[in-house]
C-alpha cells in the first residue's frame, strides 16, 4: 500500500511523535509499503490536500494530532486513516467528559473538578475553591494534555497557584482530582469494533515518584512487567474495564487504557490514550511482543484493521 505517515506535529509531545513517526516508518517500510513522511504542521495542510494514498498513519500525539482535528480534515477529504474518528479522540483528550462517560457507566475514577481558568483575575478564587473542596494530596493538569505535561502532585496549599499556572500553560480548563495512590497499570486494546480485545496488562514501576515524562521516555525511566502479576481475576477485570472504556468513547482498532489499584485493591480508570506512544520505550509494543506480535507484525495489524474498517477516498 501507499501510505502517508504524519508525526512530529506541534505539540508539546513533538519529540515523542518524532520518535513514534520513526518507528511507525521504519516498521511500514519493512513490511514492504511505500512511506511518505510528512513532519506535519498546520503549514503543510496543503500537502495534506493533496494526498494521493490508500492510508494514513497518524503518529502524532498530544493536540492536532489526539484531539480529532486532523482525523476531521481527513474526514472531510475523504482519506481513511488509522485509528479513532473524530468523536472519540476528542472524548478521550477532553479528561473531565471522558471520566463522566465511565462513571456514569460503572468504571470507578478519582473524585475530580474541571476549572475554566482563562481569566487569570480568578485565579485566587479558584486556588482557595480547589483547597476548600480538595485534600491534600490531590493533583493538578491541563484538561486536554498528554504525557503528564503540566501535571503537578499538590503535597501543600502554597504550591496549588504554582500547579494552576503551570497547567495553563497547556490549557485553559484544568483538571483537580483526589491523589490515588497504588500501583500503576496499563491496558492495551485492539481490534474492530465489536470485536476489540485487550492485550497482557503491564504494570509500571517508574523510578520516580510517578509516572512522568522522563519515566514514560527515558530509557531506564521505568520498569515494564509483563503480564503484571496480580491475580488473575484483578487481570480480567482490568482487561474487561479497558475494552468497556475504548468501547464508550467508540475507539477503533487501537487504544491503551490506563489505571491504578488502589489501596483498597480497585482499579481505578485514568485515560484512555487513542494514539499511544509507539516508541522504542513504549508500552503497548511491549505488551504486544508478550503475546509474541513483533513491533513491525503490530504496525502492520494496525494497518490491516484499517483496511478492513475504513473507506478508500473516492
Amino acid at each position: 500500500m501507499k501510505i502517508a505517515v504524519l508525526y512530529g506535529g506541534t505539540s508539546g509531545e513533538r519529540e515523542v511523535s518524532l520518535s513514534t513517526g520513526k518507528g511507525i516508518i521504519k516498521a511500514l517500510i519493512n513490511k514492504g509499503h511505500e512511506v511518505i513522511e510528512i513532519d506535519f504542521s498546520p503549514e503543510r495542510i496543503e500537502e495534506i490536500l493533496q494526498l494521493d494514498v490508500d492510508l494514513v498513519f497518524i503518529g502524532l500525539h498530544g493536540r492536532f494530532g489526539e484531539d480529532g482535528k486532523i482525523q476531521g480534515l481527513l474526514d472531510m477529504i475523504g482519506l481513511p486513516y488509522v485509528g479513532s474518528g473524530v468523536l472519540s479522540s476528542a472524548l478521550a483528550m477532553d479528561k473531565a467528559k471522558s471520566k463522566q462517560i465511565f462513571s456514569l457507566n460503572g468504571l470507578y475514577t478519582a473524585k475530580s473538578e474541571v476549572y475554566d481558568v482563562s481569566v487569570e483575575e480568578e485565579f485566587a478564587s479558584i486556588e482557595k475553591e480547589i483547597n476548600d473542596k480538595f485534600s491534600l494530596p490531590f493533583v493538578i493538569k491541563p484538561n486536554q494534555e498528554g504525557s503528564t505535561l503540566g501535571l503537578t502532585i499538590v503535597k501543600e496549599e502554597k504550591q496549588v497557584m504554582e500547579a494552576i499556572q503551570m497547567a495553563t500553560q497547556s490549557d485553559s480548563m484544568i483538571l483537580v482530582e483526589d491523589y490515588v495512590k497504588g500501583r500503576e497499570m496499563t491496558v492495551p486494546v485492539i481490534g474492530l469494533k465489536g470485536k476489540e480485545h485487550a492485550l497482557p496488562v503491564i504494570e509500571i514501576i517508574p523510578k520516580n515518584d510517578y509516572y512522568d515524562f522522563d519515566s514514560k521516555y527515558k530509557p531506564g525511566g521505568s520498569e515494564h512487567i509483563v503480564p503484571a502479576k496480580v491475580e488473575d481475576s484483578m487481570t480480567a477485570q482490568l482487561q474487561e474495564d479497558a475494552v468497556l472504556a475504548h468501547q464508550l468513547l467508540g475507539c477503533d482498532v487501537y487504544s491503551r487504557v490506563d489505571f491504578i489499584i488502589n489501596e483498597n485493591n480497585e482499579p481505578i480508570i485514568l485515560e484512555v490514550n487513542t494514539l499511544p506512544g509507539m516508541t522504542p520505550t513504549s508500552l503497548f509494543p511491549d505488551s504486544a511482543q508478550a503475546v509474541g506480535m513483533s513491533y513491525d507484525d503490530l504496525i502492520q495489524k494496525f494497518v490491516e484493521l484499517s483496511g478492513v474498517n475504513k473507506k478508500k477516498k473516492v
